[in-house]
């Protein structure tokens, strides 16, 4: 019986059932999906080079750095992140300054990462 078959079948099946059954039923196919859970998507291990466009923004470029650094974890980057961000906001530092030492600061990141591994 190919897919198309057997949904069609567990469909028809599953409608003639009592509610009751039916909820049992349900519980049953969540269990078995949670003991399954589907592969999680590989995570790029080398940074993925978006390029920097001009007049972006500090919090575009964050958003930008951590796609093109999907393998950080970005709470450990989180307090040197935002430390960055308060100097352009409240102290007024140019946003391409900031933007700078953030991608510094991800490539040293992505470097430690290389060493921790």
């Amino acid at each position: 019986m190919n897919a198309k078959q057997t949904e069609k079948k567990l469909l028809r099946v599953f409608g003639s059932l009592p509610a009751a059954q039916q909820d049992t039923v349900l519980a049953f196919v969540e269990f078995l999906a949670a003991r399954n859970p589907p592969p999680e998507a590989a995570v790029p291990q080398t940074p993925q080079p978006i390029p920097r466009p001009s007049g972006e923004s500090v919090v575009k470029a964050i958003k930008r750095l951590r796609e093109t650094y999907p393998m950080l974890n970005p709470d450990k980057l989180l307090h040197e992140t935002s430390g960055l961000m308060m100097k352009h906001v409240m102290n007024g530092k140019p946003a391409v300054e900031t933007i700078d030492e953030l991608e510094a600061l991800f490539a040293r990141y992505y470097e430690m990462h290389g060493a921790d591994e």
